[in-house]
C-alpha cells in the first residue's frame, strides 16, 4: 500500500468512525462532565476526567462502527448515509471489525484503571452501545435506548469517583434520556421518509403528526428533571437555574426551527443540542467554583 492509498485508507476509517463529525461525542461527554463534577462536589481528579473524555471519544467511535455494520444494507439506500465507507465499499466489513474490537479494547484497557464497580458497569455500557443499532428493528422509539446508551457515563463517573452510585445518578440519567429522545427525534425528521422505505423504525415515525409536540414535552421534562436535581437532590442556586434558563431559550429557538419540519432546519436543530449541553454544565461549574472556590 503507498501512502497515497494509506492517506485514503486512513480517511475513511475517520469517516467510519464519524472523528469528522464531533456532535456525537459532544452529546455522550456532556452529561458524563456533568456527573464528573457534581459527584467530586466541584473538584475532579484530572486523571479521571482524561480518562472519561478519552473512553467517551473511543466507544463512541466503536459504536459508530458497530452502527454502520449493522446497518450495511440500508444505509446505501438512504439519501443522508449512502456515502458511509462500509456502503461505498471503502472498507470491508472484516476491517470495520476488527477497528471496532481495536478501539473497545482500548477503552477497556482505561476503565481497568477505576473500581471493579465501575469496570462492570463498563460492560453493560459496552452491551448498550453493541446493541444498540439492532433496536431500530423492533423497537417503535429506539431513541430511549439510546439516551441510555448516551448517558451510561453518568452512573460510571459516580462509581469511578465515590464506588457507589446515589439517586442523583440515575435521576440525571432519566434527564438523559428524554433529552436524547427530543435531540434524536429532530434527526430522525431528517430521515423520515428513508426509514419509512426502508422498515427502520424511529420515534420521529412513532410520534407521526404530534413529533413537534413530543420533542418539546421530551425537552420539558429533561430541564424539569434537572431543576428538580438542582433544588431538591443538591442544593444548588442561582447559577445552576440562569443555566436552565439559558438552556430554556435554546429549545425555544429549536421550536422555531423544527415547527415547519424542514429537513435542514431540523438538522440544525440537532446540532444545537451541543449549546444546550454546555450551557447546563457551565452552570453547574459556577454553582461550585462562584460559591465554593477553589
Amino acid at each position: 500500500m503507498n501512502t497515497q492509498q494509506l492517506i485514503k485508507k486512513l480517511n475513511a476509517y475517520e469517516r467510519l468512525m464519524r472523528l469528522d463529525k464531533p456532535i456525537g461525542i459532544l452529546l455522550l461527554l456532556w452529561p458524563t462532565l456533568w456527573a464528573l463534577w457534581i459527584a467530586s462536589r466541584g473538584k475532579p481528579d484530572w486523571i479521571v476526567v482524561l480518562v472519561f473524555v478519552t473512553g467517551t471519544v473511543l466507544m463512541r467511535s466503536a459504536g459508530c462502527v458497530m452502527n454502520d455494520i449493522a446497518d450495511r444494507q440500508y444505509d446505501g439506500l438512504v439519501e443522508r448515509t449512502k456515502n458511509r465507507p462500509l456502503a461505498t465499499g471503502e472498507v470491508n466489513v472484516k476491517e470495520a471489525y476488527l477497528l471496532a474490537a481495536g478501539l473497545i479494547l482500548l477503552a477497556f484497557w482505561l476503565v481497568l484503571l477505576f473500581n471493579k464497580a465501575t469496570i462492570l458497569l463498563s460492560l453493560a455500557a459496552l452491551f448498550l452501545a453493541v446493541s444498540y443499532p439492532f433496536t431500530k428493528r423492533f423497537l417503535a422509539i429506539p431513541q430511549a435506548y439510546l439516551g441510555i446508551a448516551f448517558g451510561f457515563g453518568i452512573p460510571m463517573a459516580f462509581a469511578a469517583v465515590n464506588d457507589y452510585i446515589p439517586p442523583v445518578a440515575w435521576a440525571l440519567l432519566l434527564a438523559n434520556v428524554f433529552w436524547a429522545i427530543a435531540y434524536d427525534t429532530e434527526y430522525a425528521m431528517v430521515d423520515r421518509d428513508d426509514d419509512l422505505k426502508i422498515g427502520i423504525k424511529s420515534s420521529a415515525l412513532f410520534f407521526g403528526k404530534y413529533d413537534v409536540l413530543a420533542v418539546m414535552l421530551c425537552y420539558a421534562a429533561m430541564l424539569g428533571l434537572l431543576a428538580y436535581i438542582g433544588q431538591y437532590l443538591l442544593g444548588f442556586g442561582l447559577y445552576y437555574y440562569l443555566s436552565l434558563a439559558i438552556a430554556f431559550a435554546l429549545v425555544i429557538l429549536q421550536y422555531i426551527a423544527i415547527k415547519k419540519r424542514l429537513k435542514a432546519d431540523c438538522f440544525k436543530a440537532f446540532l444545537q443540542n451541543n449549546s444546550i449541553g454546555l450551557a447546563i454544565f457551565a452552570g453547574i461549574l459556577a454553582q461550585y467554583y462562584l460559591k465554593y472556590p477553589i
